[in-house]
């Protein structure tokens, strides 16, 4: 039985081996079926415990009305006896299995939200940087979190409904045996009542998918604005980015209203045609009482029958509507799950020597093993993009494509627009298998890195930009993430990051808890811990991004050169115009419009090149100036 915590490990892996089959992402019905599928046996088990659970309810009218006609009526003190005993055990029983029952519903739910946030996990784990280029944040946010949620209710719903149809065939089996026009009306009931909600369903699922697409929106630009909250403030943009999530939110409480206001209509045709139904109910059994059809106690039996109908009903009421949430939240899961890395390892994969030489033959760009090399551009952006092609990573050049766009759509207009975004995400994953498939221009001891396995390039070069974040956790787990350390080595890592002032300040030292992306911490601490991390590992060719622009001078000074030490005899590339980083390096090396235009020490070319001198004498302007603040 497939039990919680859940197992799920999914996706293609580049071996062709998964201890369970990919969700199937053709149509968001089929995706539906899948996840259904791994827990069947706990829905089935549930669904078993409901119908035991409804057993008062689905034989308490019979034999109360049994006990009315034979033990009250005809006077017999024995029968009354005997139908109150099977009562009271039909009582028990549901009382048991109603306690089983829910504990059964709380873990397929759980199997449902738990696995599926395990599943975004892995699928985000996969595909790394390449997933916020095909699909915004928020909505992968929404998918592990609101739309899982809408997965649970669904495996709740669905055993709940399968023993409510199994009680309600039953109480139509034991109604005709008394009146087959009862009977009748008792089983075309809830096919009546469905069908007159069914015209309401369409529209009520396209606005749900209008408001889980604003609100997914919404997610993504909270998102945005946490991350970078220290930025807009800086830059005074902090009210126009609140104003516009404020736009943003009015936007998804009014979708949320109009979606509210379709499933109360759903409600309320499901708590007008039940009423119907009792009234009717009612009246023909009062006629059939009268006319000798019925005795008092069938009649008794007919009414509890009747309020009992209306649960059913209003139970497949509520299938209709989670299923179309479920529908909603699958067509967004897809979006995300049928997304495949681009990366191919080589039919023939060739080792690379981390101790080699690594050139980039675009920007001609080259690091000598052993050496310190600070690469110097006046353009942050073009050393950050040479840093990528160095990682073999993918530029961040793409908008991802969000189930948002058309949003409001019907009909026909809904189709295209859907079909617009399938065909904008697929030409967006043909262009990221195109660049990572051919050759990649950055080599390696003269091996190009499209000729090594992705993990054997990973294991090589390390990329630590100022886009690492960290992970709620213990401050161990964000220094040690692997457990691959000895306490010597995390602490050695931590003092050449200069990062102690982190431990220090927590409480538990190394299993103090950081919150998730450190937002307890300050961007220096935070921005160091990341580079603590990054020493850890002790890649042979380490590529650091800005590793020290939100610290002071002191301790930047201070980090350059407990680092030129410890990677002293390993490549290590630092992309900085900071002097202080520029002092230590064995090499400097200036970039202009994407290309090396100067290679030589320091000083030399603080001397002989102007252009170098114009980026490195502006850098440190501008940290006088912020000295000066």
């Amino acid at each position: 039985m497939q039990d919680f915590p859940p197992r799920i490990a999914t996706f293609f892996t580049g071996t062709g081996e998964a201890p369970t089959p990919d969700p199937d992402t053709r149509t968001p019905a089929a995706f539906l079926r899948w996840l259904l599928k791994q827990q069947w046996r706990v829905i089935s088990l549930s669904s078993l415990a409901c119908l035991l659970w409804l057993m008062p309810m689905t034989f308490g009218p019979y034999i109360f009305g049994r006990a009315v006609d034979e033990g009250i009526l005809g006077g017999s003190t024995s029968d009354l006896l005997l139908w109150s005993g099977v009562m009271l055990a039909v009582v028990i029983i549901g009382g048991l299995f109603g306690v089983v029952f829910h504990t059964l519903i709380v873990r397929t739910w759980l199997i449902s939200l738990y696995g599926t946030t395990q599943m975004v996990t892995r699928k985000i784990a996969q595909m790394g940087h390449v997933l916020p280029r095909r699909s915004p944040t928020g909505e992968v946010l929404s998918v592990a979190s609101s739309d899982s949620d809408e997965f649970g209710a669904l495996t709740e719903i669905l055993a709940r409904s399968a023993a409510q149809l199994v009680s309600y065939l039953t109480v139509a089996a034991i109604v005709l045996s008394m009146s087959w026009q009862l009977g009748v009306l008792v089983l075309v009931a809830a096919p009546v009542l469905l069908g007159a909600a069914l015209p309401l369903l369409r529209p009520l699922h396209r606005r749900q998918q209008v408001e889980r697409s604003r609100n997914s929106e919404l997610t993504s630009m909270a998102t945005d604005i946490v991350a970078g909250l220290r930025i807009l403030r800086g830059i005074g943009g902090e009210e126009t980015f609140g104003r516009n999530y404020a736009a943003q939110s009015q936007r998804a409480r009014v979708a949320g209203v109009s979606s509210g206001v379709w499933q109360a209509a759903v409600e309320a045709v499901g708590v007008l045609f039940s009423g119907l139904f009792m009234v009717i109910l009612v009246w023909l059994g009062t006629r059939q009482v009268q006319s000798g059809e019925l005795s008092v106690g069938e009649l008794v039996s007919f009414l509890g029958y009747g309020l009992f109908m209306v649960g059913p009903i209003r139970t497949f009421f509520e299938l209709a509507q989670k299923s179309t949430r479920a529908l909603v939240s699958a067509r967004k899961a897809i979006a995300i799950f049928e997304q495949r890395p681009p990366w191919r390892d080589p039919d023939d994969p060739q080792a690379l020597d981390g101790g080699a030489e690594i050139t980039d033959d675009l920007s001609g760009f080259t690091a000598r093993p052993g050496e310190l090399t600070v690469l110097v551009s006046a353009v942050p952006e073009q050393s950050a993009a040479l840093a990528d092609r160095l990682g073999r990573y993918l530029p961040p050049d793409t908008d991802p494509v969000g189930e948002d766009d058309g949003e409001g759509l019907k009909g026909r207009a809904a189709r295209q627009a859907r079909a617009d975004r399938e065909r904008r995400r697929a030409r967006i994953a043909a262009r990221d298998e195109e660049a990572a498939t051919r050759e990649w221009g950055v080599r390696l001891g003269g091996v190009d890195l499209s000729a090594a396995r992705l993990d054997d390039v990973r294991r090589q070069v390390l990329v630590s930009d100022t886009g690492s974040g960290l992970f709620a956790g213990t401050l161990q787990d964000a220094i040690d993430p692997h457990g691959r350390l000895t306490r010597e080595q995390a602490e050695a890592a931590l003092r050449v990051a200069s990062a102690e002032d982190v431990y220090d300040a927590l409480p538990d030292g190394w299993q103090g808890q950081l919150d998730e992306r450190g937002r307890g911490l300050s961007g220096g601490q935070r921005q160091r811990v990341v580079l603590a991390r990054a020493l850890a590992a002790d890649a042979p060719i380490l590529v650091l991004v800005e590793p020290t622009s939100a610290v002071d001078a002191h301790t930047e000074a201070r980090i350059a050169e407990r680092v030129t030490a410890l990677r002293h005899g390993r490549t290590t590339v630092v992309c900085t115009v900071s002097p202080l980083w520029l002092h230590h390096a064995d090499r400097v090396v200036l970039l202009q419009d994407g290309q090396v235009v100067a290679d030589g020490a320091h000083a030399a070319l603080l001397a002989s090149d102007a252009a170098y001198r114009q980026v490195v004498v502006r850098s440190l302007d501008d940290a006088d100036e912020e000295a000066l603040r």
